[in-house]
């Protein structure tokens, strides 16, 4: 598993602790947590959750008009450091 999933994985587990089990999906550039969220989640728990997501790369909540609310936290994977970065044109 990339360094990406591997955090991101952290993070689910995290949140999951917190009452928010969350899901994990790996794209090309990144890795995605997403945990639905509760109505009656406490302030106290609004701040728990925020600092575990806070360690991600990116961050949001999306909101419906029927009231369902996803919280979602983007890893992004790290650029290769060696071999063809650059693709064919840029090989010297």
């Amino acid at each position: 598993m990339p360094a990406s999933g591997v955090s991101a994985a952290a993070l689910a587990a995290r949140l999951s602790a917190l009452g928010l089990p969350a899901r994990v999906e790996e794209h090309p550039r990144h890795t995605t947590v997403e945990a639905e969220v509760p109505d009656a989640l406490s302030a106290e728990s609004w701040r728990e959750v925020l600092d575990v997501v806070a360690e991600a790369d990116g961050f949001g909540l999306l909101a419906t008009s029927l009231n369902d609310r996803t919280l979602w936290a983007v890893v992004r994977k790290a650029a290769p450091t060696t071999g063809d970065v650059g693709g064919p044109s840029h090989q010297r």
